[in-house]
């Protein structure tokens, strides 16, 4: 016989407010885009001076940085088992990093690794325009989406360095390539106004979830449990779509969105959230369901351009354009 009452439907975890813990200026140009290693042990962060840097998620001190491109970098994405970073140029290519070495001297006595070696081991060309975004199928390290201003969508073989797939997909630049977390699908979104989903495996396109002229669509991005989609749009606003009906559920607006592809994230540590940037140069928290702004972090003296939230700890990482440079951390208080 089962004890105690019946479960009770929990009540969300009061909300903890955010403060800054650090700042840290590792690059000398623009921060574009910031990610937390799934591991959650590094951050890494690109730049529009062409270098990613590799950060200690505590200290933000720089454990390595990775040169290579010739151009500034504007995406990263990890492997599910944080072993290898992509990363997206205006160079035109893709490079894929092996981390592995990085990772190992990061346990307790180990000797540090060499912060400047050379840790390319593939550098994929095909893009005839800038490439502005990039995905790791989170089911394999060896297949990576990537979207950019030559209006394509293409899926690599990371092993051979081949493109297996280009998908003539938009008739502007993409914004943003995402894959759904079994790696069936990829959606993207474009200036063009639209937002799609592909087959990643035949490149057919399955549904249009947006086909509007305007506001162009900056960013797109699949929940983590694969239900939803969040894009954003060049209007101040973020919506959240069920894409299986195509229904847009939730809107969240306040901040301010109209020039940048600024990246948004979803928070689901300690109740649900939606964390974004805003070209006010705060970090703007969302209550996932209520959509009401539970708190807006100010630190930033520029657009703050990309977020991610730490995939163990209350923490959020966020970047700042060229006026700013910084990458700051900002953790709840317990």
């Amino acid at each position: 016989m089962s004890s105690g009452a019946p479960q009770q439907q929990q009540a969300p975890p009061p909300y903890r407010p955010y403060k800054q813990m650090r700042a840290a200026t590792p690059h000398s140009r623009a921060v574009s885009c910031v990610r937390f290693s799934p591991c959650g042990r590094l951050l890494a962060t690109a730049s529009l001076d062409s270098t990613v840097a590799l950060l200690s998620p505590s200290s933000l001190a720089v454990i390595a940085t990775l040169r290579g491109h010739t151009d500034g970098v504007s995406d990263l994405s990890w492997s599910t088992d944080s072993l290898y970073l992509c990363t997206a140029s205006d160079d035109r290519t893709l490079r894929i990093w092996d981390v592995r070495p990085i990772l190992s001297r990061l346990n307790p006595g180990a000797q540090p690794a060499d912060p400047n070696a050379d840790r390319c081991i593939r550098v994929l060309k095909g893009h005839t325009n800038f490439v502005f975004s990039a995905n790791f199928n989170p089911q394999t390290n060896t297949t990576v989406a990537s979207g950019g201003f030559d209006g394509t969508v293409r899926v690599w073989d990371v092993k051979s360095g081949r493109c297996v797939r280009t998908i003539d997909a938009h008739s502007e630049p993409v914004t943003s390539v995402h894959f759904i977390r079994d790696g069936s699908i990829i959606v993207s979104g474009s200036h063009d106004g639209t937002c799609k989903i592909w087959d990643a495996t035949t490149g057919s396109c399955l549904k249009t979830v947006i086909d509007e002229k305007k506001p162009a669509v900056s960013f797109s991005m699949f929940s983590p449990n694969g239900k939803f989609i969040l894009v954003a749009t060049l209007d101040d606003s973020l919506k959240l779509c069920n894409f299986s009906t195509g229904k847009f559920l939730k809107v969240y607006s306040g901040h301010v969105n109209r020039t940048y592809c600024i990246q948004s994230a979803f928070s689901v540590m300690n109740g649900k959230y939606i964390v974004s940037g805003s070209e006010d140069n705060c970090v703007y928290i969302w209550d996932l369901q209520g959509k009401n702004i539970l708190q807006k972090l100010e630190g930033h003296s520029d657009t703050v351009i990309s977020v991610s939230c730490h995939p163990t700890e209350n923490k959020i990482a966020s970047g700042g354009l060229d006026n700013d440079r910084t990458v700051r951390l900002w953790v709840q208080e317990s």
